[in-house]
């Protein structure tokens, strides 16, 4: 069995593939071209990707294969349909990053939330040092206790924010972007009541029809103007120009966030319009990527595969949804 692995950066250097050898021959790459893929792939029974297209132009010569792996939860870059239309198996990871997004969905709004840059900034310019008293919090801030937290999408990660957030003090309201879900734990509220109440709207929703642009102008005009917004879901889920000028008119009190409509990101974005941290704070795309969740994701590939040429039973086989 000749396995190729094809973007082995997106998981990271530190993360060893080496298990995958008991399968066959492992072929690695750090990064690949769409244009490079069918190449690399000659002869391969299984490719495992991450971000990489896999369609019919990208792999559509490769007749060996057999198993498309993605380290990822979300696969819009996969054409499942043509794919099993090959009788290819395609499976993916789930669940191996709720607690990294959970806690980096936090870290992302006490940045904002507590002024932490600002604050910072004071003491190591030396301001601290020249001040009279003992304290300075000239730039208010407030507990979450008593606050209304709203999420976009109560998945896992949805569920385990909420789950924080409630330790918090707050109360946690969600819009269901599927209208799938129904949770007795929290209030379920449409997406303009959601936007009207939240003080914190975080979002936790995968891309699809329904929730592309989902945040846009309008949007964001029916927030609390001191409403704080955090994306740690995908980035075409917000109008990148919407929210940009958003936060410049003042319509929202702040946003951070970890996913772009480009990544990496483009470097006529429109925001880099705003230098000021405590108005827009910008990660990129690590809230997944934890050292444990990359080597969970990793392992849950392996699984994955196992499960396939062992004939146990299916493991994330997205084509059999």
């Amino acid at each position: 069995m000749k396995i190729v692995a094809l973007e082995i950066k997106n998981v990271g250097k530190d993360i060893s593939l080496e298990r995958f050898n008991e399968f066959g021959e492992l072929v690695t790459y750090m990064n690949s071209k769409p244009e490079e893929m069918a190449e690399r792939c000659s002869g391969a029974d299984v490719i495992i990707v991450n971000k990489l297209p896999v369609n019919e132009n990208t792999i559509g010569s490769v007749d060996t294969l057999k198993i498309v792996l993605t380290t990822a939860t979300g696969y819009d870059n996969i054409d499942v349909a043509f794919l099993k239309s090959r009788g290819v198996k395609v499976c993916n990871v789930k669940g191996y990053s709720t607690d990294s997004v959970a806690q980096h969905t936090f870290a992302l709004l006490f940045y904002v939330y507590e002024k932490l840059r600002s604050y910072d900034d004071f003491v190591k310019s030396g301001e601290y040092s020249k001040h009279d008293i003992f304290t300075y919090f000239d730039e208010p801030f407030s507990e979450l206790s008593g606050k209304v937290w709203g999420i976009v999408g109560l998945g896992e990660i949805g569920k385990r924010v909420a789950k924080i957030a409630t330790a918090f003090g707050c109360e946690v309201v969600y819009y269901s972007t599927s209208g799938r879900n129904s949770n007795n734990d929290y209030e379920q509220v449409d997406f303009e009541t959601l936007l009207k109440i939240s003080d914190i709207i975080s979002v936790h929703a995968p891309l699809n029809e329904k929730t592309k642009y989902l945040f846009n102008a309008d949007a964001f005009k029916k927030m609390k103007k001191t409403a704080v917004f955090i994306n740690v879901g995908r980035g075409p889920i917000v109008n990148d120009r919407d929210l940009t000028d958003a936060l410049k008119a003042d319509e929202i009190a702040a946003a951070a966030i970890d996913v772009l409509e480009k990544e990496p990101m483009d470097p006529n974005s429109p925001y880099f319009e705003i230098t000021d941290s405590r108005k827009l704070f910008i990660t990129p795309h690590i809230a997944w990527a934890t050292q444990e969740a990359r080597e969970r994701l990793v392992a849950e590939t392996y699984y994955n595969l196992k499960a396939i040429v062992d004939n146990a039973e299916p493991r994330n086989r997205i084509d059999l949804l």
